[in-house]
């Protein structure tokens, strides 16, 4: 089978079965992707290739092959290239990632760059008919969210899979979910979300980047400032240039949790208030803006409190322990990656609500598996993944909204149907930012 007929068959195997369907197109497994011939298993490219990015690319080749890597840092696409679980010595190694997007033999793309590059990056790899796997948070702006929506509603025979892999884990995450939506505990009155606080490093030191990254490149649409070390790698996340603190990080798997179990992540849906008042940053802020350039930005210690117009209040804060408290008029769960208690679970109330026909439903039709095993099944299959664009864009624009209300230290009214900010012009410049000459992101209509 040649490369084009490979790529056409996976595309049009998922056109062709429609969305969600609970009949399989043919059997499927992990191990009948990885038993496949080399010329009908998926081939991967992968763009961003440090910790997650090498992580995700390992998970990736379970199921195809992993053919090039892209990486504006060499080090980390020469690691990746090397890997025996990535690229096995045989790998591409390019630093420009569009040399991946422009190889008609790729199907799939894997990205894990830092967040102010994944939807420019998402857009373009749908555009070159691509299969996309992209890392979360996927935006970085509420702008973006439209973006991507409108990228992924044009291309829809494109799957797109968002890395919250928090959504396939069956056992506590789904558990909470399906309790809530199943009405168990009631009437949902109010969610506490922790996410811990961010770091408070100040007055770093400007250099010269090293010899093996392309600073430039890596800044992409951020503003150009001089190299600092403590911008980029593992703790580019602590500036709002490149991402939004925890409010994006872990706000990202356990915003999206929470608002999946209230159905609250529907067009038009969302919170009518975000109240930043109480939230302190390493730096002094004017008009939502850092007044210093050598020091982390990002909010470390907040209670960021969202009201909804059916009364239900969220409180997003760095000072209780991590996961989600729903409480409900019937009783409360506490779930996080270690643990689901409350006395719901320990009486278990959902015994006769918690079966496969629920863990299905939760899945878009589609069995309960592993985060990329459900991406390639809807490659094959048709239909969209759990963690699909429109649903987790939902959860972000709580992020965000928490973010730039942080920044501002004021309470913020979003109108969700209209997807803006209202009665706050200050407020409302923060939706989008400038992109810079050369790194704009495409516009699809």
């Amino acid at each position: 089978m040649k490369p084009k007929t490979r790529r056409r068959f996976l595309k049009q195997t998922a056109v062709a079965t429609g969305l969600a369907s609970l009949t399989p197109y043919f059997p499927w497994s992990q191990s009948a992707f990885a038993n496949q011939s080399k010329n009908d298993r998926p081939v991967i490219g992968g763009i961003g290739l440090g910790g997650m990015g090498s992580g995700d690319c390992r998970g990736h080749a379970k199921f195809g092959d992993i053919v090039a890597v892209a990486d504006v840092d060499e080090n980390h696409a020469q690691r990746a290239r090397n890997d025996e679980r990535i690229g096995k010595g045989k790998a591409d190694v390019v630093a420009d990632y569009r040399r991946i997007l422009d190889r008609d033999d790729i199907d799939v793309v894997s990205i894990a760059t830092p967040d102010h590059w994944h939807v420019k990056i998402a857009i373009e790899a749908l555009q070159a008919g691509k299969h996309v796997f992209c890392q979360k948070p996927l935006t970085l702006t509420l702008e973006e969210n439209q973006l991507i929506r409108a990228a992924c509603t044009k291309y829809a025979d494109r799957v797109f899979m968002v890395g919250t892999q928090q959504r396939s884990e069956r056992s506590k995450f789904l558990r909470a979910v399906n309790m809530v939506q199943k009405g168990l505990l009631g009437d949902i009155k109010h969610i506490k979300i922790g996410i811990n606080g961010g770091s408070v490093g100040k007055h770093f030191t400007k250099s010269t980047p090293p010899a093996n990254l392309d600073w430039d490149a890596w800044l992409g649409q951020a503003p150009k400032v001089a190299y600092i070390k403590e911008r980029c790698h593992g703790t580019f996340r602590w500036w709002y240039e490149y991402s939004g603190g925890k409010f994006t990080d872990w706000g990202a798997h356990h915003v999206d949790i929470a608002t999946w179990a209230i159905d609250q992540q529907g067009k038009g849906q969302g919170p009518v208030s975000i109240d930043g008042a109480d939230a302190k940053h390493p730096v002094e802020f004017k008009d939502g803006y850092p007044t210093s350039d050598d020091t982390f930005n990002t909010a470390h210690d907040y209670n960021i409190v969202c009201k909804y117009a059916n009364g239900i209040q969220m409180d997003i804060e760095s000072r209780g322990d991590n996961g989600i408290l729903f409480t409900g008029t019937k009783g409360r769960v506490f779930v996080n990656r270690s643990k689901i208690v409350g006395t719901p679970i320990e009486e278990n109330w959902d015994k006769d609500s918690f079966d496969d026909s629920d863990l299905q439903r939760l899945f878009k039709g589609k069995v309960v598996e592993g985060h990329k095993g459900n991406f390639y099944r809807c490659i094959r299959e048709g239909g969209l993944p759990v963690s699909d664009v429109f649903t987790h864009t939902q959860a972000m624009s709580v992020c965000h909204l928490a973010a730039i209300a942080a920044r501002l230290g004021r309470k913020i009214k979003w109108d969700p149907k209209a997807e803006t900010i209202v009665g706050d012009e200050v407020a409302a410049a923060l939706i989008a930012r400038e992109q810079r000459a050369g790194y704009e992101i495409p516009r699809v209509s």
